[in-house]
């Protein structure tokens, strides 16, 4: 059985239903002369709901059908009876969904959490019958309204993955592995690169009272941030992450400098947002049971001035020491949000709090290419 379909990304058009027309009507019945106006109010048209559920993990399930309509307001009748209103139509999508006009492309609303919802069509106002318009100066009134019309729209449905930890790196760097190895997530893995189509999350246990969701990105290469190998597609599943997990391997089958996989895929986060850039990163060397995993990340060190752990999925090794220090930095950022909220700085953003990265940033950059320059010297 192959991997259900994952969708991410759609466009549908949706309409509310239109309001019932109000009626003219007049009483008309045996032994009541002069029965007067009793045309009733025509009933409002549903409304298309777009409602974020827990749960729904994609959009696949919408993928097939591009029109939403919702049900029109029944007409008004006589003897006073009013129009039935239109039944509401809603749309589960999952949490993270954002909803943009496909025409103008604004974000209409971010659907972040569980719960939260977005009226894209509402229905029309049912019509006022002749009924609605009597008075003691107008007893046999001829008037009567026609419904609202209905909202028509043209949307794009877009999921961005949330997930507290994000793996990055270049293709067949062991994401998947790494997911599956440190939560119970069965991501399909094979020896070949791109064997990840769509991000994978998991839940990954510390302690009884810990725990984190990791996303395994499917792997980025060089011109991501331009939509080469389906970047865009891939890079914004990364925006909502809080720490990226960016692995490095050892030994690529392309025998390409890991060094520089490692800037490439820096320089494309920096060029697709610059506050990606400054999200707090754990570097790890994988597949630590190879020989040369010890040269490389000595290299690293050397090369970026932070910490490099060395890991493996295949073994375990620095396994304890990648989720510790995850946690540490996850707490990290809730430290800073909490002195965020005490400070009543609502305006600050992760390039207020860390903007001292970009210049350690662009040190590392000069420091590269001074190094590469000697050895070609």
């Amino acid at each position: 059985m192959g991997d259900p379909m994952f969708v991410d990304r759609i466009t549908i058009e949706v309409t509310s239903g239109k309001g019932g027309d109000g009626c003219l009507s007049f009483r008309r019945e045996k032994y009541v002369p002069r029965g007067g106006p009793d045309g009733g109010d025509g009933g409002d048209g549903g409304s298309v709901i777009i409602r974020a559920v827990e749960g729904v993990d994609n959009l696949a399930p919408l993928a097939h059908r591009k029109h939403w309509r919702a049900e029109r307001g029944a007409h008004g009748e006589g003897s006073d009876r009013q129009g039935r209103k239109g039944k509401d139509l809603t749309i589960d999508v999952p949490p993270g969904t954002v909803v943009k006009d496909a025409e103008a492309q604004y974000v209409i609303k971010d659907l972040t959490t569980a719960g939260d919802s977005l009226v894209a069509a509402r229905g029309g106002r049912g019509g006022k019958g002749n009924a609605h318009f009597k008075s003691s100066t107008n007893r046999a009134p001829r008037e009567f309204t026609p419904g609202g019309a209905a909202e028509s729209s043209k949307l794009i449905l877009e999921l961005k993955v949330i997930a507290d930890v994000g793996l990055i790196g270049k293709p067949n760097a062991g994401k998947s592995t790494m997911l599956s190895r440190l939560s119970h997530a069965r991501p399909q893995i094979a020896d070949y690169p791109f064997t990840t189509k769509h991000p994978n999350l998991g839940r990954v246990e510390v302690s009884m009272d810990q725990a984190f969701i990791m996303a395994d990105i499917p792997g980025l290469i060089e011109g991501a941030h331009e939509g080469v190998g389906l970047g865009h597609e891939f890079l914004r599943h990364v925006e909502r992450t809080r720490v990226l997990v960016h692995l490095v391997e050892p030994l690529p089958m392309d025998q390409t400098d890991p060094v520089q996989n490692y800037l490439a895929i820096r320089g494309e986060l920096e060029q697709y947002s610059e506050e990606l850039a400054l999200r707090r990163e754990v570097v790890c060397v994988s597949k630590s049971e190879l020989a040369e995993a010890d040269a490389v990340a000595e290299q690293l060190r050397e090369a970026i001035d932070q910490p490099v752990l060395c890991v493996s999925a295949a073994t375990g090794q620095g396994l304890r020491d990648l989720q510790r220090t995850i946690v540490e930095a996850l707490a990290d950022r809730d430290d800073l949000a909490g002195r965020d909220d005490l400070a009543g700085r609502d305006d600050l953003t992760d390039r207020d709090a860390l903007a001292g990265r970009e210049g350690g940033d662009r040190d590392l950059r000069d420091r590269t290419s001074s190094a590469s320059e000697d050895s070609a010297g």
